[in-house]
């Protein structure tokens, strides 16, 4: 795991949580502690350090004791957002970033990005069945290019992952299964007992 004190590890935590009622998603609890500790638990292995991008409650996120960031701009204009600003902040040449709503994402996660992106500034996660694109690993050199991207009012992940030539990288069905709403919830704790 040569490859670990390369990586900054990024939970994206800074969105506004429609789906969730307007909750703040990554606080959400989940089997009695809120989920994005449940996402600390499989990322921290996987990298040299953690950082949580999020845009309100900072404080009870502060409480993990990694450095939280938030978006450079306040108009929660989503994970690129978040992205931005952790390739500004970024102690590592490479960002390891993780959405905060999918608590079984795959334990070998950066080891399969960092060790099949190539020659490639950035890749992104696929499951067969469709793009994962918050699951993302990105070259800390493309903060102009991502910079440039949203002061255009482009916002759109997907289309930036194509711009910078990302590769997809394949992971098996089911790897991303995300809590989107209070049910989504509710089924996944009942599935961990």
């Amino acid at each position: 795991m040569f490859y670990r004190e390369l990586l900054t590890g990024v939970i994206l935590a800074g969105g506004l949580g429609r789906r969730m009622g307007g909750q703040d998603k990554g606080l959400v609890p989940l089997l009695g502690k809120p989920l994005y500790q449940h996402i600390i638990e499989r990322l921290e292995p996987q990298v040299g350090q953690v950082m949580i991008n999020a845009n309100r409650n900072q404080s009870r996120y502060q409480q993990s004791g990694f450095n939280v960031i938030s978006d450079l701009n306040n108009d929660f204009s989503g994970p690129l957002a978040g992205m931005q600003a952790a390739l500004h902040a970024a102690p590592t040449e490479w960002l390891l970033f993780v959405p905060c709503d999918v608590p079984s994402f795959p334990l070998t996660l950066a080891e399969n990005m960092f060790l099949n992106k190539g020659d490639s500034l950035a890749c992104y996660a696929n499951d067969t069945e469709r793009d994962h694109p918050t699951f993302a690993l990105l070259h800390r050199s493309l903060v102009q290019q991502l910079d440039e991207y949203l002061a255009k009012g482009e916002r759109k992940l997907m289309f930036f992952m194509r711009e910078i030539a990302a590769k997809c990288i394949i992971f098996p069905s089911g790897s991303f299964a995300n809590l989107n709403t209070p049910e989504d919830s509710l089924n996944w704790e009942l599935q961990q007992k």
